[in-house]
């Protein structure tokens, strides 16, 4: 799947790539299709940005790059 890096309001990046639900592993930057950022990202292009609802709260990300391979 794509590769998506991101940015949050403080600019701390965090790069992830989206997988099938099977092959996700977030502490090594692999979400599942199906989970709650990589839904947001659905359709999303550069500079685009995102709110995630987290249990903390909500999270807004900024699109900086996407990638396929």
């Amino acid at each position: 799947g794509a590769t998506v890096e991101l940015a949050d309001d403080d600019d701390a990046r965090r790069t992830v790539t989206l997988v099938g639900d099977d092959e996700a592993e977030a502490g090594e930057g692999r979400i599942g299709w199906n989970s709650p950022l990589a839904r947001s990202l659905r359709g999303a292009g550069i500079g685009d940005l995102r709110t995630v609802q987290l249990p903390a709260g909500p999270k807004e990300w900024e699109v900086i790059a996407v990638a396929y391979p």
